[in-house]
């Protein structure tokens, strides 16, 4: 066990290696990643050094929307495999030191889930129906959606039902969001918290933390439509009826009931794309306990925006006792740092506009100067790994993949490829959930309908046969070629791959920063305006110590404090200076 998993608040420095079961590694050779498969690979996560994994949904689900669209909440998809593989995947994980934590998705069930199905065969004005957010449509005959408001994946957020109602889903039609108000509701996740608790899972990471709570009754639908619409998901004032209302927190404080249960007291934490001065609420100790601070995920590679959310992720943090920071650069929903940092760093009128551009026209439009955004990456490592709090790590990071732009779209997954046109058009997510390279000598050949992806083998991803002997079926979203030099067993070898510098990261990390118990001390240093410098208590040697990170984001190289160098993101200049985009880490003379 980790030194930090010894604590019963593990939690509050942890590190956390987010898990995408479908692309992670496939034990059985039907291009799907399982849960054996994270079993297998669990050496490879402890050697990572990280303290958790956290699994994406690996539920029963139709994949609507990868997964996130729940048919039952107590179970394993047969495709991931079975309850006895979770519960040896759970033991694995532990004996190796290691906690878990799984996804929950509240918001919205699958359409194919037994109340949902209950809803539609019960009619209107039954309670079954009162599980989920049915309206009358407008018009003459109800033919109308309530209101004019657009899925998140595009098209109508309304869908019309055999006996003329219509039912909300924010998301896609296959996932109608439930009616919190409903005690049903309730219920059904207190049992499933329950549920996994005594399976072993430490801890929970809340989807759409911010919007299980509605407001459709106090206002006509129609006025709502007019004056609010889904998209704007950060509300400072609490009037928006979708998101960050002050009733949410009411759900939050009956779960931590249920986590308080357990011993030690089960984690979560709320996936809640809110204003910064919000994020506390959440991560309050008589509710989730943590939050996501995406602000590190929505920045570009801007010394200013940067600086900007670590102060806005310290102060969150400073606002809630007993909760901690929490870094986030990946996850399954965004395009991979790499790519964005590589990208054109030029304002835009959205979070990764220009990424999603990039995406949308197959990685033609804009260069992508893969050099730069992996330089700009491994400092941006350095400056997020030396921070006090939480770091959550998406799979694939680690080895420095790039964002894969140019999926075919007959081969796309993700509905924001299919639902979403015109002004509106995304390509989708697909680009940084392509399954992971393991084996770079387990090389596809160029396939016969793309020269630029692979077909054949996997790169390890799945066993080279099924368990009939016949071939594996290829990987769910293709692999482009060259994954061969991010191959896992590539990197292990190589002293400058990525995957050697998280792994010196995380050590040095959990030796000299997490030992010390202190989950918030930070001082900024004053090294000018174009350098994020801080310094933080540490544990050297069995002495105090301290420890200090320096990332450069200007021109010319920059005078290091004195001190022992630990560890740099890339060579220093010849007069020793820090070059430009580069960051070191080092332990201050006293």
């Amino acid at each position: 066990m980790t030194a930090n998993n010894s604590r019963d608040d593990w939690w509050k420095q942890a590190v956390v290696y987010q898990v995408y079961p479908r692309s992670f590694k496939d034990v059985n050779g039907d291009g799907i990643g399982d849960i054996a498969g994270i079993t297998e690979k669990m050496n490879y996560l402890k050697t990572l050094g990280v303290d958790a994994i956290w699994l994406s949904p690996f539920y029963p689900s139709e994949l609507a929307d990868g997964g996130y669209d729940v048919i039952d909440y107590r179970n394993v998809d047969p495709r991931l495999g079975t309850m006895d593989d979770f519960d040896k995947m759970v033991e694995a994980g532990h004996k190796a030191g290691l906690k878990v934590i799984v996804d929950i998705v509240p918001n919205h069930t699958s359409n194919k889930h037994r109340f949902f199905q209950e809803a539609l065969q019960a009619g209107r004005g039954s309670k079954a129906r009162d599980r989920y957010i049915f309206r009358e449509g407008r018009g003459k005959n109800g033919e109308l959606p309530p209101n004019d408001w657009q899925s998140l994946f595009g098209g109508p957020a309304w869908e019309r039902v055999a006996d003329g109602q219509w039912y909300l889903h924010i998301f896609a039609v296959e996932q109608p969001d439930v009616n919190w108000k409903n005690p049903d509701i309730h219920e059904e996740f207190k049992k499933t918290f329950r549920f996994w608790s005594d399976h072993g899972v430490d801890g929970f990471r809340i989807d759409v933390a911010h919007g299980l709570a509605k407001d459709l009754d106090s206002e006509p639908l129609e006025k709502l439509g007019e004056e609010f619409s889904v998209q704007n998901q950060e509300s400072h004032d609490g009037r928006s009826p979708l998101w960050d209302r002050p009733e949410v927190h009411d759900i939050y404080k009956e779960w931590r009931q249920v986590f308080n249960e357990y011993n030690p007291p089960r984690f979560a934490v709320g996936e809640a794309w809110v204003v910064p001065e919000h994020q506390h609420l959440y991560a309050s100790t008589d509710e989730l306990g943590q939050v996501f601070n995406f602000e590190f995920a929505k920045a570009g590679w801007d010394v200013n925006q940067m600086r900007m959310a670590i102060t806005e992720g310290l102060d969150s943090a400073a606002h809630t006792d007993g909760s901690t920071s929490t870094w986030v650069m990946n996850n399954h929903d965004i395009p991979r740092s790499t790519t964005r940092y590589g990208l054109p760093q030029v304002p835009a009128t959205d979070k990764h506009q220009i990424a999603k551009d990039w995406l949308l026209r197959d990685g033609k439009t804009y260069f992508e100067n893969r050099e730069l955004g992996t330089r700009r990456a491994r400092a941006a490592v350095l400056m997020e790994m030396g921070l006090p709090g939480s770091v959550y790590i998406y799979q694939g990071e680690e080895l420095g993949l790039f964002e894969v732009p140019d999926i075919p779209w007959d081969r796309l997954e993700d509905p924001n490829a299919v639902n979403t046109k015109q002004a509106a058009s995304d390509k989708g997510r697909d680009g940084c959930r392509v399954p992971l390279p393991w084996v770079a000598d387990d090389e596809p050949k160029p396939a016969s309908w793309d020269k630029n992806f692979g077909e054949g083998a996997s790169f390890g991803f799945s066993s080279a046969t099924k368990a009939d002997g016949t071939p594996a079926e290829a990987p769910h979203l293709p692999q482009p070629l060259w994954f061969k030099d991010f191959a896992a067993d590539k990197e292990t070898t190589d002293p400058t791959s990525m995957l050697t510098l998280y792994r010196s990261a995380l050590k040095e990390r959990a030796e000299l920063l997490t030992a010390t118990g202190d989950h918030s001390s930070l001082d900024w240093l004053d090294m000018g305006d174009d350098v994020i410098a801080y310094t933080r208590p540490a544990v050297y040697q069995g002495s105090s110590a301290m420890f200090a990170s320096v990332t450069n984001f200007g021109a010319a190289p920059v005078a290091l404090p004195k001190g022992r160098i630990l560890l740099t993101s890339a060579e220093l200049a010849a007069d020793g200076g820090l070059p430009q985009d580069a960051s070191a880490w080092l332990l201050l003379d006293k």
